[in-house]
Formats: structure tokens, sequence, C-alpha cells
């Protein structure tokens, strides 16, 4: 496996970087959270962040949890479908099209939540499965996913989810309809 210095990473990703924090400030403003600071990209680790108030209630925290899961996901999806219909479908080709898959996937790599989300959610479910929150226990095993997933981002799982998303589901979609 090529190991490549996650700043590399970042940095060849950012749009993607951009809009995982663009998700999380969006649910925060959706649920009328607070934001204290918004950083949506730097050479450092983490690449970005937004800082904001404890959320109200668990849906809140949920929504602002998986923001990046939903909106990364929703806009990889997309970006590379309309682009993978001319490129698959009929075999035309055009040099921003790469440009366009290329925003698409860096978006799609930087779905998950990171692991201090998983660590915020989980214990928030906690709280929240005591007064008998069916969202709180239906999002157990959606943080042990984000676990999963950032601890097998070591062997490019992240490119794989953008790529599946991006690509695959595409893909599939045009193979269905042709």
């Amino acid at each position: 496996m090529i190991f490549i210095p996650g700043f590399l990473i970042s940095a060849l990703t950012f749009p993607g970087v951009i809009v995982h924090e663009a998700g999380h400030l969006l649910f925060c403003k959706l649920k009328k959270v607070a934001v204290l600071d918004v950083c949506f990209f730097r050479f450092g680790n983490p690449a970005g962040y937004v800082l904001h108030e404890e959320p109200k209630d668990f849906p809140s925290s949920f929504l602002i949890a998986v923001g990046p899961l939903i909106v990364n996901t929703l806009l990889c999806l997309f970006i590379c479908f309309p682009v993978l219909v001319p490129l698959r479908a009929f075999g035309r080709e055009d040099p921003f099209d790469y440009v366009l898959i290329w925003l698409g996937l860096s978006i799609g790599m930087h779905a998950f939540p990171s692991t201090h989300d998983a660590k915020n959610l989980w214990s928030n479910a906690r709280i929240a499965v005591k007064e008998k929150s069916v969202l709180a226990l239906l999002s157990f095993p959606l943080v042990v996913f984000i676990y999963v997933g950032n601890i097998l981002s070591v062997v490019w799982f992240d490119l794989f989810y953008g790529v599946a998303v991006g690509w695959g589901i595409p893909s599939l979609i045009i193979k269905a309809l042709a």
C-alpha cells in the first residue's frame, strides 16, 4: 500500500475538506446552533473544523455530526452522475469531465465524519437513548460504521467510498437503464 501524508491528500482533495466543513456548518445553521469558529481549509491537523455550541437536542447533534456524510455523499453523486452519463453511455469524452470527476470524488472521499464527531455522537446518543430516543438507538451502528471507516482510511477506504458513490452507483444506474 502506498503511504501518502495526510496533509498532501488534503491538499489534493481540498474541495472535499471544504464541503465536509460546510456540511457541519449547514446543519448548525439549520438547527440554530451557534457557530463559534470555522476553518474551511488549512495545512494542519485537522485540515478544517467547525466549533459550535452544544446542540440542545439529540436530532440536532445527530445532524451536525453526520452532516458531511449526507452533504458530501449527495454532492459526489450529483456531480459525478451527469458527467458519467455521456462518458459511459455514449463514449463521449471531454477534458472538463475529468475535472468534475476529480471534484466529485474528492468531495466523496471526505464524506466520513471524524472520530471526534463519532465520539460526540456516541456520548450524546448514550444520553438520548435513556430518554427512549429511537434515533439515538439507530445511531449506534452508524457511529461504529464511522469509526470503522476512519480506521480503514489507512487502506484508502475513503477513496473507495468516494469511487463507489461517484463512479459505482452512477455506472450501475446507467447499466440498468441501458
